[in-house]
Parts: structure tokens; C-alpha cells; sequence
């Protein structure tokens, strides 16, 4: 099956037109319905999202998610109507009455795209410059697919080869993500990936001359892109004959991605709003709208006015989806004909199976021995690498310290890069010092399909990642993010490199699973459960952040009980505890240290792990009240990090041993003496809750 460009040209017809004109007043009627919204840059858009969902893109309207289907992202999501008009117009499942109810309280057609949410939305934009990772992390996630399942074929033969297409805004191309992001792409070679710029040249505040000066089409071209300029007709529309040749261009080089620099005129051609920044954000008014209506011979006295001629055209695309859909299957059915034994394996990958026997592989540590958890989670990965092909990722330039080199043989690498294990479907990906869209691209990866992902970094460095993250959370992408380093007890590197306020400030990200085992056997088990959720929640999961520890920590007897996110470690001896202890990560065996001065006084001490706050407030009240039994009221939290989560943990009578500064420049042993994470000072608090409970 080739996906290479034809040589036809562009049939472009009056009715074509008029189709886009349709999605233009649609635009300004739908923001002018609801008073607030983005109605420029759909407008000036109109003929760009037309050309890719009528006359480019492979896709099945009627089956939003075919496997085979080319990839759309919307980077610039404010202006989603761009996409929510074509996919009105083709037949996605959107009707009129939906963009009538745009921006409005359970609508398919809220301000910004939803991944989940409007079928046909690939992944959810509106944090400018995401939709870019996102798209470089679809077009990765491409190439490797085709080398679980494909890899011999010939460029463009495969089924699993097809096109990943963004179209981005100014505010996009000025974030520092994307820029990461494209330097990837440029670095990877990714000539599955066209990105269409919409160079309109306004933003919020107005020309952005106020804020860039560089060519951007050159920076593209120093990203080592393949890069396009398409001028606008004499009237300043876009030109989709121009545009057209420009992406079949772009097609035709595979081993570059493309970029097209479309020069446009935001809110064309409203006779006076056309080329000013209120047009960005703002309603164009029942008079512009009018007006704009008589220019492009629309009646200004209707509103959503849409012809069954219109309809009926666009509604073709229902038709063409289905013939290509025709075509790609017969490859697809050749393919699983001549390759069975991948064919099985991409019908357990795209069920979201695991393989069989794969837990058996997971390690188990031997107790009393000292392990870094993130060296633990390290010797887990490699053990998983070579019974789960789909599990792949890498690191921010951090592979050594995060310990995520699944095998040092394979990196995902263009074929011609001189690294001896370049391999263009390597399983281990070297995203570079870009945290920021190495969080997005993962997104995208998982967004694409058919591959789990994870990726590392420091914990510190979370913040780098952060609106990506909270993106993660929000499509319910089931992404691993591996944060090694994760407490002052990484040392010498001092404040700058230690989180403090990191653990509670992601615990505060709705729908994300912060991990932080104890010791190397609750990373396995970690590790473990993250691939169960996987498994049992797929296309609908939860994104998992473990924090991991430099230092060696003491390992202690494996408990299953710990994949509920909080458990008994050690129970009080000498009858009910009178006092529990609980704790995360490192400051674990400090809690059992504690517990066995306690318990040498005559003190009761239970200890609970609580490596997964998320996963622990998800059981049963039953369980959560045997771990944390209601009538101990004497109860000590111990974390290495800001005591925010642990308030409603330990109550009126509880104490928290926490960390409300910064760090410092030294040994860790050093700094969890001198800030108080000690036995002797737990204990001693364990003490004053203990009064506290009696008063």
C-alpha cells in the first residue's frame, strides 16, 4: 500500500470554496453566539483545515480512530473551531447544533479541544506549543509501531506508514517547547511530520513585533527541516492550490520532517477586523459579522447558515474514508497473511494485553540489602525489556542517574546517525535536555497508540515539565514519568538540584499516581502495578510519576500489599499500637528505626509505607481503616519534602517531621541529621502526638 504523493493536481471547485466560506461565517457566528471565543484565526485557517480534511488527509469519518488513519493536531487549540467546522463538515459525529452551543455547559464543542471528550480531536491543545510536542511524539511513536510490526517494508508500503500534520500559531512557535520539540523532530529526522505555521503575524498584544524579530523559516531550516514558504493570493487569502503543492511536497521528503510557513491574514476577510488583534480573542460584533456575510455573499440576516449543497459535498469525505479505508485493509489483510506470528503480537499489543508470563520477570530483591530505588527500577526495566517489545523511553540526558536504559544496544536513532547503536526502531529514546517536551512528546507517543512509554529525569525538574504533566493527567494518558533524585538526600549537589515542595505539588495534579517506594522491592512491585493499570485501564488510564532515590536505602520482605498504595510494614508488638508512624521513600527506614527505639520503651509502634497516597485513597474505607485505624489518634508523618500532604493523615493530634526550607550543600547522611530526619527525632515526636491524643 503506498502512501507516497500522487502527481494529480488540486481539483478545487466554486463549491469547494463555498464550503470554506461556510466554515468562516460558522467561526464568527459561533463566537458571536456564546460572546467570547477565538473567531480569527478559524477564519483566516478556513482554507488550510479544509484542503488537509478534504483533499489530503487519510482518515474514516466514520471510524475517528482507524489505526491507519493520518494524524491531525491542532497546537493553536484556541482556535478550535478551525477543527470543530471540519469536522461538522466531513462527518465526525458533530452537528450543527454543536457548534451553535460552542464554549457552552456540556457541549462536543468546548473552548479548547478535548481529547476523549469530541471525536475526532486527537489530543487536547490549548497550552500553546504542546500540540507540537504532541504531533513530534505522534510521528516517534509512528516510526517505532512500523519497527515492531513492519520493518522491512519498503518506505511508504507499510500499513503502519502515515502522516502526522499540526498546524501551529505564532504563540506556539514561541514557546521554549516547542523549539525543544522541533530540534527532536530535526534530530530524528521525522519525515512522517508537516507542520503547517500559520504566520499571521498578530497575538494578543498585537503585532508580534513586539516580541520576534528572528526568521523563523530559517531556525527551521538550522533544526535540519525541510522548509516551505506559501504566499497568499493577491487578496490575501490563503492559496490552497499553493498549499496543496506545498504538502505534497513536504510528503515527497522522507527523511526530514516539513515545515510550511503559511503567511495569512487573522479574521479574512472581515472588512475591519481583518489583521487586528481583537479579532484573536474577541467576538467580531453583530456588524462585522454582517458585514463579513455580504463579502463572502452570505445573507447577514441568518445565522449558521450551511446549504444542503454545502452539506452534502463535505459529506463526502464519509465516502472517500471509506474507499481509502477499503484500500488500506487489503494491505493490512496482506500484511497479517504473510507476517502471523507479528500479526498475534500486534493483536495482544492493540487489546492492550501484556505477554504471557511477563510478571514472572519482574526481580525480587534480597531483604537487608542496601539498593538505590532507582537502581532497583533500572534492573526492573531491563528485565521487562525483553518480554514486553511495546515498552520503550529514555531519559532527559539523564539515562546514567535515572537508570532508564532498557538496552544499551538499541537507541532510537536515524539510520545514518554515526553512534555504533543507532537504530531508526531502537528501544531506547535520548531525549535530550528537554524535559519540557520530552513530557509532551510522551503524550503524544501514548496519544498515537499501540507503544507504552516512560521517561526520566530529576525529580527537581519536574517543574520543567509541569504543564505537560498536568496534560497527561487530564487526557488520562497512562505515561510513566521516572523522577530519580528524589530528596535532599542526594547530597552534595545542594538546593538547586534537591525537591522540597516537588512530592506535594504533583500529589496536587488531579488523576496523576505519585509513587515514591520505600525500598527496591516496593519499586518492583511499583513497577508491577503501573503495568497492571496499564493493562486494565487501557485507553483510559492514569499517568504515574515514581520518585526514586539516589542513595542506597536498606530492602526489606516483599509485600504485595503495597500495590494498594499504603500498608503495614511492621506491626506493633505488645498489643494495639498506641502510636503509628508513617512514611514515604528513604524516610521509611527512619520510621522503623524510630519504631524500634519506641518499641524498646514500652511503646506500641505501628509502621505504615505509604508509597502511593493516590493509589491508597482509591481502596476501600475498610482497608484504609485497618491501615490507619480511626481510634489512633497519636500518628507521625515522615517525608523529606514539604508536610502539605499529610494534614488530614495525621489529624489535630498527629506531627509531621518535614522539610519547610530549602536544602543545603552537603553529604545526605549529613543533611538528614542536621533537618531532623532522625530516629531519635521521630521518635520524640511520636511522644508529643502521643500526649497530644491523651489530652
Amino acid at each position: 500500500m503506498s502512501t507516497k504523493p500522487t502527481t494529480t493536481d488540486l481539483e478545487w471547485t466554486e463549491l469547494d470554496q463555498r464550503s470554506v466560506d461556510t466554515a468562516r461565517v460558522l467561526a464568527a457566528d459561533a463566537v458571536q453566539k456564546v460572546g467570547n471565543g477565538h473567531p480569527g484565526t478559524a477564519m483566516s485557517l478556513a482554507p488550510a483545515a479544509y484542503t488537509l480534511f478534504q483533499k489530503v488527509m487519510r482518515h474514516d469519518p466514520a471510524d475517528a480512530d482507524w489505526v491507519g488513519r493520518d494524524r491531525f493536531v491542532l497546537s493553536a487549540g484556541h482556535s478550535s473551531l478551525t477543527l470543530y467546522t471540519q469536522l461538522y463538515l466531513a462527518g465526525f459525529g458533530l452537528e450543527l447544533d454543536d457548534l451553535k452551543s460552542f464554549r457552552t455547559w456540556g457541549s462536543k464543542t468546548p473552548g479548547h479541544p478535548e481529547y476523549g471528550h469530541t471525536t475526532g480531536v486527537e489530543t487536547t491543545t490549548g497550552p500553546l506549543g504542546q500540540g507540537v510536542a504532541n504531533a513530534v511524539g505522534m510521528a516517534m511513536a509512528a516510526r517505532y509501531e512500523r519497527g515492531l510490526f513492519d520493518p522491512e517494508a519498503a518506505e511508504g508500503e507499510s500499513p503502519f506508514d502515515h502522516f502526522v500534520y499540526c498546524v501551529a500559531g505564532d504563540g506556539c512557535l514561541q514557546e521554549g517547547i516547542s523549539a525543544e520539540a522541533s530540534s527532536m523532530a530535526g534530530h530524528q529526522k521525522l519525515g512522517n511530520l508537516i507542520l503547517l505555521w500559520d504566520d499571521n503575524h498578530i497575538s494578543i498584544e498585537g503585532d508580534t513585533e513586539t516580541a520576534v524579530s528572528e526568521d523563523t523559516v530559517k531556525r527551521y531550516e538550522a533544526y535540519g527541516w525541510h522548509v516551505q514558504r506559501v504566499a497568499p493570493k493577491p487578496d490575501g487569502d490563503l492559496d490552497p492550490h499553493a498549499l496543496y503543492d506545498a504538502i505534497e511536497a513536504a510528503k515527497a521528503v522522507t527523511d526530514r520532517p516539513s515545515f510550511i510557513a503559511m503567511r495569512s491574514i487573522i479574521a479574512w476577510p472581515a472588512p475591519n477586523a481583518q489583521n487586528t488583534e481583537a479579532a484573536h480573542g474577541s467576538a467580531l460584533g453583530d456588524d462585522e459579522v454582517a458585514a463579513t456575510k455580504r463579502v463572502l455573499g452570505f445573507d447577514p440576516e441568518q445565522s449558521f447558515e450551511v446549504s444542503d449543497e454545502v452539506i452534502t459535498h463535505t459529506r463526502r469525505a464519509l465516502e472517500r474514508g471509506q474507499a481509502a479505508r477499503a484500500v488500506w485493509e487489503k494491505a493490512y489483510q496482506q500484511w497479517r497473511d504473510n507476517n502471523p506470528e507479528r500479526a498475534a503480537e500486534y493483536d495482544r499489543i492493540a487489546k492492550g494485553d501484556l505477554p504471557t508470563g511477563w510478571e514472572e520477570k519482574i526481580p525480587v530483591f534480597e531483604a537487608g540489602k542496601g539498593v538505590a530505588t532507582r537502581a532497583a527500577s533500572g534492573k526492573v526495566l531491563q528485565a521487562l525489556g525483553g518480554v514486553i517489545p511495546e515498552l520503550w523511553g529514555g531519559s532527559a540526558d539523564l539515562a546514567g542517574s535515572n537508570n532508564t536504559t532498557i538496552d544499551k544496544t538499541s537507541s532510537f536513532l536515524p539510520a545514518d546517525n554515526p553512534l555504533p547503536e543507532a537504530d531508526p526502531y531502537g528501544r531506547t529514546i535520548h531525549f535530550g535536555i528537554r524535559e519540557h517536551a520530552m513530557a509532551a512528546e510522551m503524550n503524544g507517543i501514548a496519544l498515537h497508540g499501540n507503544t507504552r512509554i516512560y521517561g526520566g529525569t530529576f525529580l527537581v525538574f519536574s517543574d520543567y515539565m509541569r504543564n505537560a504533566v498536568r496534560l497527561s493527567a487530564l487526557m488520562h494518558l497512562p505515561v510513566t514519568y521516572v523522577w530519580t533524585h528524589d530528596s535532599i538526600g542526594l547530597g552534595e549537589d545542594g538546593p538547586t538540584h534537591q525537591p522540597v515542595e516537588h512530592l506535594a505539588a504533583l500529589r496536587a495534579i488531579p488523576g496523576l499516581n505519585v509513587v515514591r517506594p520505600a525500598d527496591a522491592n516496593e519499586t518492583a512491585i511499583a513497577w508491577r502495578e503501573i503495568l497492571r493499570r496499564w493493562t486494565k485501564e487501557f485507553g483510559k488510564g492514569q499517568p504515574h510519576g515514581l520518585a526514586l532515590t539516589r542513595q542506597g536505602v536498606p530492602t526489606y520482605e516483599p509485600n504485595e500489599d503495597a500495590a494498594k498504595g499504603g500498608y503495614v510494614l511492621f506491626e506493633a508488638d505488645g498489643g494495639e499500637p498506641e502510636v503509628i508512624l508513617i512514611a514515604t521513600g528513604s524516610e521509611v527506614h527512619v520510621a522503623v528505626e524510630a519504631r524500634e527505639q519506641l518499641q524498646g520503651a514500652g511503646v506500641p509502634t505501628r509502621v505504615v509505607s505509604m508509597p502511593s497516597v493516590e493509589w491508597f485513597e482509591q481502596q476501600d474505607q475498610g482497608y484504609r481503616d485497618s491501615v490507619l485505624p480511626p481510634s489512633v489518634r497519636a500518628r507521625v508523618a515522615v517525608e523529606a519534602g514539604i508536610g502539605l500532604t499529610w494534614h488530614k493523615y495525621v489529624g489535630d493530634a498527629g506531627r509531621i517531621v518535614s522539610l519547610e526550607h530549602f536544602g543545603a550543600s552537603a553529604d545526605g547522611k549529613v543533611l538528614f541529621r542536621e533537618f531532623g530526619f532522625t530516629p531519635e527525632n521521630v521518635a520524640a515526636a511520636a511522644r508529643e502526638s502521643i500526649a497530644a491524643a491523651q489530652r
